[in-house]
């Protein structure tokens, strides 16, 4: 199945869609960067600097899926299945596949975990490096975050953004489809060019899922279990490498033999 996308924006809703999409688009690459920049340097340095940012990520998330519900609310002819906010049409294969992909992203956890604990190196954690918690508020609240991060980003850059270029720019649902997975490929730029390569695979993954089935629910839920295994990996420990000491040389003093009688 392809999703069919029929929505109908009023000019309020035009408006809020309009201004989000130019936000995503052009503002969070640059907030982004600007505010993870901002948390890597005050890390080692202000105990609260995670609890800050991620409570700064909680409400701007929350903000952005407010002003999606209010597209919706704002426009009497869209139906929330212009959002993906609907039940797939095959419920047990999308509980198939998120079994499986909630099972990946474990096994894969528990991997990542035991090299991270070793000093090994893990691919990509060093960009989020930032991110990881540290002490149980912080390990609560990046929970907090990566569900957060799952439902929220999914409706606006899945939900949102397709259903704007279709229903308002009138492109086919495979171009808005496209487009919104640029925009979320440079949502990772905070975390350098591998982010944006990474932000750009993992988006054709929940866009491919969200137009395969027709609902959010898919996206949503392996989104939520990749940020979860993600952001509840430990600090990478420093391998501890054995340096032989130098022991300065120091010369014999010489001891004349004494002669014998």
């Amino acid at each position: 199945m392809t999703v069919s996308l029929s929505p109908e924006f009023s000019a309020v809703s035009t408006a809020v869609a309009a201004a989000v999409g130019a936000y995503l688009l052009l503002g969070e690459p640059w907030l982004g960067r600007r505010v993870y920049a901002s948390l890597a340097r005050r890390r080692d340095t202000e105990p609260r600097a995670l609890v800050g940012y991620f409570t700064f990520v909680l409400v701007f998330w929350w903000v952005l899926a407010a002003l999606a519900m209010a597209v919706l609310l704002f426009s009497p002819a869209m139906a929330a299945a212009d959002l993906g906010i609907a039940l797939p049409e095959s419920p047990l294969t999308a509980v198939a596949v998120i079994a499986v992909m909630v099972a990946v992203s474990v096994v894969s956890g528990r991997k990542m975990r035991a090299l991270a604990e070793g000093g090994r190196n893990v691919p990509g954690l060093a960009s989020i490096q930032a991110m990881l918690p540290r002490t149980p508020q912080e390990r609560r609240l990046a929970i907090a975050v990566a569900v957060t991060d799952g439902i929220c980003a999914e409706l606006v850059y899945r939900g949102l953004l397709i259903a704007f270029g279709v229903g308002v720019l009138g492109l086919d649902v495979y171009v808005a489809a496209a487009l919104s997975v640029l925009a979320y490929a440079l949502a990772g730029i905070y975390q350098g060019r591998s982010g944006v390569i990474a932000f750009g695979l993992v988006g054709v993954l929940f866009t491919g899922l969200y137009l395969a089935s027709g609902s959010l629910l898919l996206p949503v839920a392996i989104h939520i279990a990749l940020s979860v295994r993600d952001l509840t990996l430990p600090v990478p420990e420093p391998v501890e490498t054995f340096t032989p000491r130098e022991t300065p040389y120091e010369p014999t003093p010489y001891e004349p033999t004494p002669k014998g009688s």
